[in-house]
């Protein structure tokens, strides 16, 4: 993966954060967004070196600037990492349209938004490698969250699509679907939560980002490129699909 270009959405923080981390220590020149975190993005960037950008990956516009402003600066992408995502939990008889709908966009929309921007090089090029971090409760659903079991199942049907849409191109396009994972927002549940959530996990503990980090560099790798349209599972064995 030397010398390759990569963007990481949501690539400060958690997850993200760890795939940028990943990626740059095979050599790639990396560039990781963000929507809203100031402090956090600028000690990211102090700790890792990795270029940062702010917007919203859920606004088209934004993302066709964005794209356009990295790939001044480091050419074109040849890897895209659609990790960036939020969680508006309720259950559905209380759910409000605002919450279905801010999941969705910040989810799901900018799935193809930020693909849309880097996909037709890869295709005129002949290689690229587009990966979109979905998880668990898109494989099996969970209870109080419609919204993003939805755009992480939908981020499943894009990736099995596009991926059909790439292979003849060299552009793989593959899903990595994490199960609980130690980060910010899966600490946001509580301790009596959290709980629960480990006892249904037959390792009997949450995973790192750092194992999440290497599913998607190895699939990134130039010696993956056979792997398109699958779905890697990194959950503890809490869910076989």
């Amino acid at each position: 993966m030397a010398n390759k270009k990569a963007i990481v959405t949501g690539g400060t923080r958690g997850i993200g954060k760890a795939i940028a981390v990943a990626l740059k220590a095979k050599g790639c020149a990396v560039a990781a967004t963000y929507a809203g975190n100031d402090d956090a993005a600028k000690r990211f960037k102090e700790e890792t070196g990795v270029a940062i950008f702010k917007w919203d990956v859920g606004d088209y516009a934004a993302c066709k600037a964005g794209v356009a402003e990295i790939e001044k600066m480091q050419g074109p992408t040849d890897i895209l990492v659609n990790n960036a995502g939020i969680t508006r939990d309720g259950f559905f008889h209380k759910m409000t349209a605002e919450q279905w709908r801010e999941v969705i966009r910040a989810d799901l929309d900018s799935v193809f938004n930020m693909t849309h921007q880097v996909y037709p090089g890869m295709r005129d090029r002949g290689y690229g490698r587009i990966i979109n971090i979905t998880s668990v409760n898109g494989q099996k659903g969970q209870a109080g969250q419609t919204n993003y079991s939805a755009a992480k199942a939908g981020m499943i049907g894009f990736t099995r699509a596009l991926a059909q849409e790439g292979a003849m191109k060299g552009v793989t396009v593959n899903a990595v679907a994490p199960g609980y994972i130690e980060t910010d927002m899966v600490a946001a549940v509580g301790e009596a939560v959290m709980q629960k959530i480990v006892a249904q996990i037959p390792v009997g503990r949450l995973g790192r980002a750092e194992e999440i980090a290497r599913c998607v560099a190895f699939l990134a790798d130039d010696a993956a490129g056979f792997i398109t349209g699958a779905v890697l599972s990194a959950n503890g064995g809490q869910y076989s699909a």
